[in-house]
C-alpha cells in the first residue's frame, strides 16, 4: 500500500501526451479545491484522485505522494504568479523598484483572493504542516528554500532594477518580510487587511530602493 506522504525529493513525472497533461492539471485543480475545503492536513491522494475523476494509480504515475502533489501545485502557483506579474510589467512598464514592488504585491494579493487553493498553499504551505510532512521549505527547489527560490525568479523578472550588488541578499530578506506581513494580513481578514497590505508595500519600497543604505 502506498504511503500518502511522498519522499522529500520530488519524484513527479512530467506528462508529455495531451491526455496525460489534462489529467495532470485536473489532479492539481482537485488538490487546490480540496485545500480550500478541508485544508492540507485532511487532504489525501485518494480523495484528490476521486475529485479529479482519475484512477489512484494514475495519480501515482505523476506524483510520489501527498508532499509531491503539494510541491507540484506550489510550482504551478509560482509559474502562474510570475506569468501574471510579467504581463502587468509589460503593460505598465514601472520605471523603478517601488513600481515593481506595488505590482508584485498586488498580483500576489489578487491570487490570494481569487485562485483556488492559493490561500492555503501559495509557494509553500501557509498553515501548520500536516502530519507526516516535516519540512515544506523546499517544495520549489531541492537546494533553495521556497522564499529564496521566489526571490531568484523575481530578480530575473525585474531585470536591471535589481542589478545592484546588495540586491540578491536584499530580495531574500524582502521575501521573508513580505511573507510574514502578508500572512498576518490574511490571517486577520479573508480578503487581506488593506492597512497591512499597504504597510507591506511601504516596507518593501523603502528597503529595496536602496538596499545598501
Amino acid at each position: 500500500m502506498k504511503s500518502d506522504i511522498g519522499p522529500a525529493a520530488p519524484t513527479r513525472r512530467r506528462p508529455v501526451q495531451q491526455r496525460s497533461q489534462e489529467r495532470y492539471e485536473r489532479l492539481l485543480d482537485a488538490c487546490a479545491g480540496l485545500l480550500d475545503e478541508v485544508g492540507a492536513s485532511a487532504l489525501t491522494t485518494k480523495e484528490t484522485a476521486h475529485r479529479a475523476e482519475v484512477p489512484i494509480g494514475t495519480l501515482y504515475q505523476f506524483f510520489g505522494g501527498k508532499e509531491d502533489l503539494l510541491a507540484a501545485l506550489a510550482e504551478r502557483n509560482l509559474d502562474r504568479y510570475l506569468d501574471r506579474l510579467a504581463r502587468r510589467l509589460d503593460a505598465e512598464t514601472p520605471p523603478d523598484v517601488p513600481g515593481f514592488v506595488d505590482l508584485a504585491v498586488e498580483e500576489f494579493v489578487a491570487m490570494k483572493r481569487t485562485v483556488p487553493g492559493f490561500g492555503r498553499l501559495d509557494f509553500g504551505l501557509v498553515e501548520q504542516l500536516p502530519a507526516g510532512i516535516t519540512d515544506d521549505r523546499h517544495l520549489l527547489d531541492r537546494e533553495l528554500d521556497n522564499n529564496a527560490a521566489v526571490a531568484l525568479r523575481l530578480r530575473t523578472l525585474g531585470g536591471g532594477l535589481f542589478d545592484g550588488p546588495g540586491h540578491p541578499l536584499a530580495l531574500r530578506v524582502a521575501m521573508e518580510s513580505a511573507d510574514a506581513v502578508l500572512k498576518l494580513a490574511f490571517r486577520t481578514d479573508p480578503d487581506g487587511d488593506p492597512a497591512l497590505i499597504a504597510e507591506c508595500k511601504r516596507l518593501l519600497r523603502r528597503y529595496l530602493t536602496d538596499p545598501g543604505a
